[in-house]
């Protein structure tokens, strides 16, 4: 059933991009808001607007859009997915690429809610309904370690610990090239790509954002990375080596060169969350997890070092 809604753009919100208002102002995605801009929903004092238009204070705004019900749960059972943690406020799990963290309108495969549930794991109720209890989110492509709250005090704790940068996190990536200098920092701000509403890029005016990296092993052509982040963007890794010129093997979505990874048997981003450290949200004691790279992208180091 269509909805329509009206009100004037607040001051806080005036130079804001159209896409931007329609979400901060009504919780949407900014993908959902930037469809109901191109079907000619939001219009500004009488003019249907364009995403990228800036609005002006007091301007008169009329939303009309089809409300998209929230995705379900559905419980399945994936084997490939290990538990590394579990105690009654926190499970931590070892996430095998093709597992989206959450179901979404944009994803209609599995999910590593999806795979709790179908293995019987109560988690949080906190946070929106197709996301409850989710802390931190993994790339659908990215395997590795992702914590998910089974208590609501955990959910709240480990949100802000995250928030706060208390949380330690370490990746590898393999890389195209040797990153020079082979040990270093990469501080540029992300925000939505200009061009694309799938894509992040190092843009003026985005969030800080800042990546550390490590050159562990050289290759012909390519080098392992161990990887920590003090901010937690959306493929924050992915955007930042692409911007070094330096993109992750099989990230054909941030630059990579497709052929290297059909040589070496890659069909995702070579990119693994190898260890998180936390305080314990409820006890406060240290929590620290490790977790090997699955056999895909063994394979590609072994045909590397061959």
């Amino acid at each position: 059933m269509t909805e329509t809604r009206t009100i004037p753009v607040p001051e806080g919100l005036a130079g804001e991009r159209l896409d931007v208002v329609l979400s901060r102002l009504f919780g949407f995605s900014r993908g959902f808001s930037q469809a109901v801009i191109d079907e000619g929903g939001a219009v500004l004092d009488g003019v249907a607007g364009g995403k990228s238009d800036r609005v002006r204070s007091g301007a008169l705004l009329e939303v009309t859009f089809e409300p998209k019900k929230a995705p379900t749960i559905e419980p399945i059972i994936v084997d490939s997915m290990a538990i590394v943690y579990d105690d009654d406020d926190v499970v931590i799990v070892d996430k095998p690429p093709g597992l989206a963290a959450h179901p979404a309108p944009s994803w209609d495969g599995p999910s590593v809610l999806g795979a709790l549930a179908g293995a019987g794991y109560r988690i949080s109720t906190s946070g929106p309904p197709e996301r409850q209890g989710i802390v931190h989110r993994l790339d659908v492509g990215t395997s590795g370690l992702m914590a998910v709250a089974k208590s609501e005090v955990a959910y709240s704790r480990l949100k802000r610990a995250f928030k706060a940068r208390e949380v330690h996190k370490i990746y590898h990536a393999l890389v195209q090239g040797h990153p020079d200098p082979a040990t270093g920092t990469i501080d540029a701000p992300i925000g939505r790509h200009p061009s694309s509403s799938w894509k992040f890029a190092v843009v003026a005016g985005g969030r800080d954002s800042v990546t550390h990296y490590e050159t562990l092993e050289a290759f012909s052509g390519a080098a392992l990375l161990r990887v920590t982040l003090e901010t937690g963007r959306t493929h924050q890794i992915r955007v930042h080596m692409s911007a070094h010129r330096h993109p992750i093997v099989g990230d054909t979505l941030y630059g990579a060169d497709p052929t290297l990874a059909e040589k070496l048997g890659v069909t995702r981003q070579w990119l693994h969350a190898s260890e998180l450290e936390f305080a314990h949200p409820v006890t406060g004691k240290p929590v620290h997890v490790r977790c090997g790279f699955p056999d895909d992208l063994n394979v590609a180091l072994e045909r590397l070092r061959a």
